[in-house]
């Protein structure tokens, strides 16, 4: 079992020493990239070795992924679903300035009329959306989004670590739905808007991304 600790938090903590020095862009990038990889399927970076994101799809039924074990809980549903949406918005909105992968197309494929991250919704919000999403195509959602952040990620420079997140991108995100303005979703337009390029490939396009997938095992394994 891939162990976090173990491996990924040394990265992390890497990446975050070399990401806005111009003449370690390329290690840094590399290291970007093999994170990203392992809250990926393996296929996402055409790889044979098993990622994090593979052991936790392997074997999971329908009624676990839609299951919340307690109230303290969420469920592996909503959780795929928070970071891939969030990853949508921050790769494609917020940093290369593009259309997100999710559009009417993708919304009928995944049974879902919901476009935000999910950060403000009820408890029965959550079983609702994870009863009524497509298990099967929210991972296909979730493999076109890694492999277009993988994209993305590839055509950086130097140059645009420090760039700033635009007013108009920010606006875009409440705009496309993105966000909702309840208070518990709003807020993250603010902490979005104070970050630049290398802060949103820090959080949430690696690290963010590592917690929710650890919680995701953790509820996987409750229903053991």
């Amino acid at each position: 079992m891939f162990q976090v600790g173990s491996d990924w938090n040394p990265k992390q903590t890497k990446l975050r020493e070399l990401i806005l020095k111009p003449d370690q862009f390329d290690e840094a990038i590399d290291l970007c990239q093999a994170l990203h990889s392992v809250v990926h399927c393996s296929g996402v970076s055409g790889t044979d070795t098993a990622t994090f994101q593979d052991e936790i799809w392997e074997g999971l039924t329908k009624e676990v992924f839609a299951t919340m074990p307690t109230v303290k809980d969420v469920t592996i549903a909503w959780n795929i679903w928070h970071i891939t949406r969030i990853e949508d918005i921050a790769c494609n909105i917020l940093i290369a300035q593009t259309q997100q992968v999710l559009n009417d197309e993708w919304q009928n494929r995944l049974n879902t009329d919901i476009r935000d991250t999910g950060n403000a919704m009820t408890d029965d919000e959550i079983v609702s959306l994870s009863k009524a999403l497509d298990m099967g195509e929210l991972k296909n959602y979730r493999n076109a989004v890694g492999i277009k952040t993988k994209d993305m990620i590839k055509k950086l420079s130097p140059s645009e670590m420090k760039r700033k997140v635009s007013r108009e991108s920010i606006e875009r995100v409440l705009a496309e739905g993105g966000v909702t303005e309840h208070k518990d979703s709003v807020w993250l337009l603010d902490f979005w808007g104070k970050k630049n390029v290398a802060g949103l490939l820090l959080m949430p396009i690696t690290r963010h991304q590592i917690g929710h997938l650890n919680d995701s095992m953790k509820l996987k394994m409750k229903r053991r």
